[in-house]
């Protein structure tokens, strides 16, 4: 029988367990977890520190998951080389596993940037792990100020957490907007300004040159006090054992879409990786929750002997912040690069949507987001929008835009 190795334990594992099952429900499968938590949904870590769900909820897969599926884990241990000839990883403890077929699914860790002063913050915080939400908490207090660095995903997620938890919030971020990676200058301000009426600060367009204690001097000359430091400028991929034995990386591991990687018996899988992105017609990064499972799921399958294929990956975000919910895909083209813009705006909600050659590439959805994977699935499956009724989809994510017959087989008998 087969042995095999999962580096992580993260959503991008479980769905490699449940690939390798699906084909293979004899061979021994051995998990490495730097964590001491069975897998969890990282996007709900905002909401157990902000008290709206527990331990108990925050879990990806039931209790006895490992053992339904014959797994052993070794928690609080890390991975540090992969022995590639003799196919075996060493760990941190000095052991070594063997491994028939081997995947990386490291995820990815926070880039703190080098500022001037930092060590002497007295607490500073990352807002990646639950480990993480476990050690703000304790951290924090009714009359605390909390100072967030980055304007992103993580940095308002964790404003989120925090918000009526602490005296005040302070987001501060290079860019001139919030959200930069997937809103732009008509969707990014009524985001801001929401956020700001729940008493979330910002101080955009800066940036810190330095800190003081719990001080920080930006570079506009502004000094902002603080008691609690969270940077959440953004995450590198953890590429690192895969570079050390040569495999090919760039910004994450480059897979195919199989998830092999470069080497013989190894995949991976997950926010370490870099694939194809459909939207974008080039290698990405493509750091989200559905493609990490899906890739998890290929790459077991293809471990265990099967035959599964991963080409349709496109970058897409479903959040929701303090209540309002806003959902992104794909990518943003322009009249520049030859595409059209079209959008629908009032004074809390907007609809926008990316079109080149006839078809959807992307779209910003703010406040209304009822139906919206029916745009996900006209990107993902690359339908020319002169099939469908594009006209009624712009005003309204309906079934009926499509002909009887794409009804049926797209949506089944449901519709």
């Amino acid at each position: 029988m087969k042995q095999y190795v999962i580096i992580g334990n993260g959503i991008a594992a479980a769905g490699c367990i449940e690939g390798i099952r699906s084909i293979d429900t004899e061979s021994h499968i051995v998990v490495v977890s730097k964590e001491s938590q069975p897998v969890y949904c990282r996007p709900l870590i905002s909401y157990y520190l902000e008290g709206k769900t527990t331990l108990d909820k925050i879990g990806y897969r039931p209790d006895d998951f490992y053992q339904k599926n014959g797994c052993e884990v070794l928690y609080h241990e890390t991975a540090i080389q992969i022995d590639h000839e003799n196919k075996a990883v060493v760990l941190s403890k000095g052991s070594t596993v063997p491994f028939s077929e081997l995947c990386i699914a490291t995820g990815s860790s926070p880039f703190v940037p080098p500022f001037d002063g930092l060590d002497s913050v007295k607490n500073h915080f990352s807002f990646i792990t639950l480990e993480d939400a476990f050690a703000l908490e304790k951290a924090i207090s009714p009359d605390s100020r909390v100072l967030i660095i980055g304007a992103g995903l993580i940095g308002l997620k964790c404003a989120e957490g925090l918000h009526d938890r602490v005296k005040s919030i302070m987001v501060c971020d290079l860019a001139d907007k919030i959200l930069s990676s997937i809103l732009d200058q008509d969707t990014a301000p009524m985001v801001q300004k929401f956020l700001e009426m729940h008493g979330i600060d910002f101080c955009l367009s800066d940036s810190v040159v330095r800190f003081d204690g719990d001080k920080a001097i930006m570079k506009s000359g502004k000094v902002i006090d603080f008691d609690i430091l969270v940077t959440a400028v953004g995450v590198r991929a953890n590429t690192a054992l895969i570079a050390e034995i040569g495999g090919t990386v760039n910004r994450g591991i480059v897979v195919n879409s199989e998830m092999r990687t470069s080497l013989d018996n190894v995949y991976a899988a997950g926010d370490c990786t870099e694939g194809f992105d459909l939207s974008f017609g080039d290698n990405r990064v493509l750091a989200l929750l559905p493609n990490a499972y899906i890739q998890g799921f290929t790459a077991g399958i293809n471990m265990a002997g099967g035959t599964k294929s991963f080409d349709n990956a496109i970058p897409m975000n479903s959040i929701g912040i303090l209540g309002l919910h806003v959902m992104t895909a794909g990518s943003y083209t322009s009249e520049k690069d030859g595409g059209t813009v079209y959008m629908q705006k009032d004074d809390t909600s907007c609809k926008k949507f990316f079109v080149r050659d006839g078809l959807l590439k992307g779209y910003i959805l703010v406040d209304k987001v009822e139906r919206g994977g029916i745009y996900t699935s006209l990107i993902r499956e690359q339908t020319p929008l002169e099939t469908v009724d594009f006209d009624l989809l712009k005003e309204n994510a309906s079934f009926m835009a499509f002909s009887s017959e794409s009804r049926r087989k797209k949506f089944g008998d449901v519709v």
